[in-house]
């Protein structure tokens, strides 16, 4: 935990509050060193709090769970719970007996408890808040509207203002990413962060989540992942180019996935299409880990702009699904892609309702750039309910004919 975490507040803080005050058992879920110990006692201060990291109570717990769960008091706090889930039925036992709300707060750094033979015992008892690297709207302090405004269609028009020389270039924001210790370093020292992370992770957490023989080779499945960030995941042709076995890759993206080091986004699909890809995206979630194991920085934004637009990409769907999570828990992400390569990066669905965002580098636009877009609005029909480009400009402009919208990519974090 790092004091610079106090500086940023979670916009997730009120939410966990109010589940807290109803819900007996409160999980707070997000991968290591994003901000969870920090928020959880900053928000709950006078909880006891117990950290199963520390190798005193993590083999007390691991030998006696129950004699363990009797010795703490009746409102505590268990920090990294994925460490020992033989806690779990213990816990759930217990609020058996007692169903007052905000008894356990519980955090994790795998999603462990996402599994149904985890979490079944817990159903009813338990709600799941997720907690992400720190987004942009988090560090400018801001309220992180732009997903709400942009659901509710009122984003505002017009003409931005022209941004301050001293501004943080968006170059210089996709590659630090949001984890909250090394965005408070100089560059060089942000990347032998990242990098000691990853080895940090794969030396201690991987045996906590998973069972891999060949622990390296999530290592060098995440290297070359990062690569790759918002392509189309092709488990064989990964398994062929890293010399592995088909299922030695699956069982370590899982476990990349359980640590919330990399996403799968599903492919939407309209029940009636044919013609579109079934095939999953592959997204690193934390754009300046990606960058790091890359070799990306800010001076590659011209010199590479291939790789830096896919890092964009990932960057843009962090910001988005991050804001979800206190703006609306029934939004559902998807990629849209046919068979013609059009493609929309990020689409949006709540019930029947769809929506679209496309991502573009460039800091000017043209109509052709809406191709996907409306591509995405004549599968979904009737239930389309909207579709921006986010691009580099200052201007909030009209895309097309269909009411599409250019929307400057730093509405993200100013609105």
């Amino acid at each position: 935990m790092d004091a610079q975490e106090d500086l940023y507040p979670r916009s997730v803080a009120g939410l966990m509050a109010d589940v807290l005050g109803d819900t007996p058992v409160v999980c707070l879920l997000g991968p290591r060193q994003c901000g969870k110990t920090t928020l959880v006692l900053n928000a709950a201060p006078n909880r006891a709090y117990i950290s199963l990291d520390e190798q005193n109570y993590f083999n007390t717990a691991r030998m006696d769970p129950e004699g363990f769960l009797a010795s703490l008091p009746s409102v505590v706090t268990i920090d990294e719970i994925q460490r020992v889930p033989e806690l779990l039925p213990v816990i759930k036992r217990s609020v058996d007996l007692d169903r007052r709300p905000g008894r356990f707060l519980l955090t994790g750094s795998a999603s462990l408890l996402l599994l149904p033979t985890v979490t079944e015992s817990l159903a009813g008892r338990m709600e799941i808040i997720r907690l992400q690297p720190l987004t942009e709207s988090e560090k400018e302090r801001a309220p992180g509207a732009f997903l709400r405004e942009m659901i509710q269609g009122t984003l505002p028009t017009g003409l931005g203002e022209p941004e301050d020389n001293k501004s943080v270039t968006l170059a210089a924001r996709v590659v630090a990413g949001g984890y909250p210790e090394p965005i408070t370093r100089r560059a060089p020292r942000a990347r032998q962060w990242h990098r000691q992370y990853v080895q940090s992770i794969i030396e201690r957490d991987i045996r906590d989540v998973g069972k891999v023989r060949e622990v390296e080779q999530v290592g060098r499945l995440l290297d070359f992942l990062c690569l790759q960030t918002s392509s189309l995941l092709n488990v064989s042709g990964l398994a062929q180019t890293l010399g592995l076995h088909r299922v030695t890759v699956e069982n370590c993206l899982l476990l990349l996935e359980r640590l919330f080091l990399v996403r799968r986004l599903p492919a939407w699909h309209s029940h009636e299409s044919t013609r579109l890809v079934k095939a999953p995206k592959l997204h690193i979630v934390d754009s300046g880990l990606a960058a790091t194991l890359a070799g990306l920085e800010e001076i590659d934004w011209l010199e590479r702009r291939d790789a830096m637009g896919h890092l964009l990409e990932s960057f843009v769907v962090q910001q988005v699904m991050a804001q979800a999570g206190w703006t609306d828990p029934d939004l559902r992400f998807w990629h849209y892609r046919d068979k013609d390569q059009v493609e929309v990066d990020l689409v949006i669905t709540k019930g029947l309702s769809v929506w679209g965002i496309e991502v573009k580098a460039s800091a000017t636009v043209k109509p052709d750039d809406a191709k996907g877009l409306s591509r995405l609005a004549a599968q979904a029909g009737k239930h389309f309910e909207g579709g921006i480009l986010l691009y580099a400009g200052k201007d909030t402009l009209p895309l097309g004919p269909n009411g599409f919208l250019a929307v400057p990519l730093a509405k993200l974090w100013q609105l």
